[in-house]
């Protein structure tokens, strides 16, 4: 059941409609494959969220700053609430999340301790 935000906690958030939240979680990625069907350079990423998520996948464009070898077992942030999104042949389930450097190459929004608990939410 999704959690309803209180508007008179925060007056900011007067009018704020709740269903348009976006549901930010910590993910593992267990598994990395090229993508060469892409029009830009990206992987298919396989990324575990827990037993309350499972585990999604995601096309990401960061092979510029990333390996295959480096990305297994790397902690990532990801949207998991948007509807799925179909690129060429493959089916994007959730949105990874990233920051662009000075020349447009997505580096990882990821979180700096490996503590962090899989499936664990943004807040």
């Amino acid at each position: 059941m999704p959690e309803k935000t209180d508007s008179s906690a925060n007056p900011s958030l007067k009018g704020w409609d709740p269903r348009f939240e976006q549901a930010v979680r910590v993910g593992l990625i267990v598994e990395v494959h090229d993508f060469p069907e892409a029009r830009k350079p990206a992987y298919k990423l396989t990324i575990d969220f827990g037993s309350a998520i499972g585990k999604k996948r995601s096309s990401a464009q960061i092979t510029h700053h990333y390996s295959k070898e480096e990305l297994l077992g790397k902690l990532v942030l990801a949207v998991v609430n948007f509807p799925p999104r179909q690129i060429g042949p493959f089916l994007s389930e959730v949105l990874t999340l990233g920051v662009p450097d000075e020349q447009g190459q997505v580096i990882l929004v990821e979180p700096d301790k490996a503590s962090a608990i899989i499936g664990g939410r943004l807040f």
